[in-house]
């Protein structure tokens, strides 16, 4: 099948050799675990404990603070000692309930029993969905079930499922999809039953070959299920980019993706599809990938959430005497982090662990104008001149050139000779253009 892709994009290096053969482990949670009252896109969730009481694995300790919001559950039984603000990985302080584990894994009645599918109606699934607290768990979080209900299902006819995993380094969606291949099938078929138009493709990055066929042979004799293999290139799992190179078809900040006919779920977020819908489970665990040249063991790790950053990484064998930089998420879009005495969230992807510093490396210059940043940009903006703007501070001239149209993708900053902070100008230029559209 020929391979599809979208425009301009760049190729850092890939690192994925480093832990793309490590099956998923399980691995215990910790003793005290701590969840973040905001975990996704939209309003926090609201706190439905109190300090002093005790929760079961699979309890609801937190309901969805709005219609964009998601609700929370412990992944482990225990007492309530505390709700507190913590550090997230945003560098942020939110509001946690934090829980003793009592390492019993008592869990709520029901949890893990086999419900009978065929027999839930389109309204139940989706309830099922929303309260079961999934969101996007490739780095978006926005609420699934919000997503899985535009005004317009009828006029949905492509279900795009995310199996791009473009960002370097990280493997985990790619071990899903070879180890947990019948059950993202089985969540795609629950989604297609909310969407009755619609056919699903599963778009892969032609690196992860072997992805490519296991789901092509499992998929062959379904009729609303394909796989489209996709080029390596960042960032190829956008949601722009991935609905370009499946469909033809284009998308801006203005447009929702449910307005061209189309909807993307990410691989992960199938999979906790399948689990709330078939096993009765609330998404209280993810797979995580730690790698990086400062990891002293890379592996792809299913990990409960609330546990914390440093008590994953000790797990997986902690990482060099060397090691200098932490970042949470891909190298591209992910976030440095300064201390690892952080909750792993919903949106929790990876732990990064590199030997040397290639930002902080790197002396920044003056432009040259080399145009490189635009040959680059897969939003088809021209960032130098974006730049400018934010330099000389005219944030109506940085909307203007369609800078609320950019990604945040880095691909900029990546080929950038000057090794300028464009991806962090631009964010700043964005909330300042917000700033005085909305006054705040």
């Amino acid at each position: 099948m020929k391979l599809k892709s979208f425009k301009k994009g760049v190729h850092p290096y890939g690192g994925k050799e480093l832990s793309k053969d490590c099956e998923i482990k399980s691995i215990s949670a910790g003793s005290v675990m701590v969840y973040p009252l905001s975990q996704s896109i939209g309003a926090p969730a609201k706190a439905v404990v109190s300090v002093g009481d005790r929760v079961l694995k699979g309890q609801l300790i937190a309901e969805a603070g709005g219609f964009i919001s998601a609700p929370i559950y412990s992944s482990v039984s225990g007492v309530v000692k505390k709700i507190e603000k913590r550090l997230v990985t945003n560098g942020s302080m939110v509001e946690s309930i934090v829980i003793e584990n009592d390492k019993t894994d008592e869990a709520v009645s029901g949890f893990g029993e086999p419900r009978n599918v065929e027999s839930l109606t389109q309204d139940e699934i989706i309830d099922i969905i929303k309260e079961s607290g999934i969101v996007g768990l490739g780095g978006a979080g926005f609420p699934t079930s919000v997503k899985l209900a535009p005004k317009n299902p009828l006029d949905i006819d492509t279900l795009i499922i995310n199996g791009a995993e473009c960002e370097p380094y990280l493997t985990s969606d790619y071990r899903l999809m070879l180890e947990k291949s019948d059950e993202i099938i089985k969540g795609i078929k629950v989604i297609l039953k909310l969407l009755p138009n619609a056919k699903a493709v599963i778009g892969i990055e032609n690196n992860k070959a072997d992805a490519i066929k296991i789901l092509e042979d499992k998929t062959s004799g379904e009729e609303k299920i394909s796989v489209q293999p996709l080029k390596t290139k960042y960032p190829q799992g956008g949601e722009r980019q991935l609905i370009f190179a499946v469909t033809g078809r284009k998308l801006n900040s203005k447009i929702l993706p449910a307005d061209k006919g189309c909807i993307v779920v990410n691989t992960a977020s199938c999979y906790a599809v399948y689990e709330a819908v078939y096993l009765n489970m609330p998404l209280i665990h993810r797979v995580m990938t730690i790698t990086g040249e400062a990891v002293n063991s890379p592996c792809n790790v299913d990990v409960p959430l609330g546990m914390s950053h440093s008590e994953v990484l000790e797990a997986c064998g902690g990482a060099k005497d060397d090691v200098v930089k932490f970042i949470s998420g891909g190298p591209m879009m992910g976030m440095a982090m300064s201390t690892l005495d952080i909750p792993v969230v919903k949106t929790s992807s990876s732990i990064l662990a590199f030997s040397k510093d290639d930002v902080a490396m790197l002396p920044q210059s003056a432009c040259i104008h080399c145009g490189k940043c635009v040959a680059a940009c897969p939003e088809i903006l021209v960032p130098q001149m974006m730049c400018k703007s934010i330099k000389t501070n005219d944030y109506e001239r940085f909307a203007d050139l369609g800078g609320m149209e950019c990604m945040e993708c880095g691909s900029c900053t990546f080929v950038c000779p000057a090794k300028i902070p464009l991806t962090q100008m631009f964010k700043l230029g964005k909330v300042k253009v917000r700033e005085v559209q909305f006054g705040k």
